[in-house]
């Protein structure tokens, strides 16, 4: 579903010259559940950037689904994260005039799906809120606002999702039953999902765990702390 094939990212500014991710390589197989970990400042939100075509490598490629975003144009890589890419951000990004199922209903309707409410009821459903359609982001709590993010992310039936610290602005035991809920939705989807985060314990729960420092990929290990497929020497 996604592989990374010698990633480099580099920015100058000024006389300064910042290389922040260096030579990174991997393969995750479709439906696999993979989190991404590492200090501030190691790489991890520029790697998810990349992987999902949100920018381009330096040097490298980043094959999605067999297509090569890296050779692509910007509008074609936002015509191919429409199609099979869903993201889910630490802030929510909920439209704050908008009620849950409203929220859920935009990408589906700038799809043309005719089917948008069906659809967004049974996401809310799913996730938990069938009784909280009518209500506005600042009638929810965080954990209910990101499921309300999770629903929206998984509208249009994403082949990968990609998590930037999903649990970032929540408690403990939400965050924990957030990611219950990312597993849930693995499963029974076979979504491919790559989740940056900094909680070591959530992490853990993923079956693939890929450590960056300084830019590099220092570990790269299954549920069972094997090698995981695609790491090279």
């Amino acid at each position: 579903m996604l592989v990374a094939q010698g990633l480099t990212k580099e920015f100058d500014s000024g006389s300064h010259h910042l290389t922040v991710l260096r030579d990174v390589s991997f393969t995750i197989p479709q439906g696999t559940f993979v989190a991404i970990v590492g200090p501030s400042g190691s790489g991890k939100t520029t790697l998810l950037g990349l992987l999902a075509g949100l920018d381009t490598p330096s040097r490298g490629r980043v094959l999605l689904d067999d297509a090569d975003l890296t050779a692509m144009t910007e509008d074609e890589r936002a015509r191919l994260r429409g199609q099979k890419v869903g993201f889910v951000f630490q802030s929510f990004q909920l439209i704050p005039t908008l009620n849950a199922l409203e929220n859920v209903q935009v990408p589906l309707e700038l799809r043309g799906d005719s089917g948008a409410s069906h659809r967004a009821r049974e996401l809310l459903e799913r996730v938990g809120l069938g009784d909280r359609l009518d209500h506005l982001p600042t009638q929810l709590s965080g954990g209910e606002q990101q499921r309300v993010a999770i629903a929206r992310a998984f509208s249009n039936r994403p082949a990968i999702l990609f998590a930037d610290e999903p649990t970032g602005n929540l408690d403990g035991s939400t965050g924990a039953r957030i990611v219950e809920l990312l597993e849930e939705l693995n499963r029974e989807s076979r979504t491919t999902i790559v989740l940056v985060t900094h909680d070591l314990g959530l992490a853990r729960r993923a079956q693939r765990l890929i450590r960056l420092a300084d830019g590099l990929v220092v570990e790269d290990t299954n549920g069972t702390g094997d090698a995981g497929p695609g790491t090279g020497p």
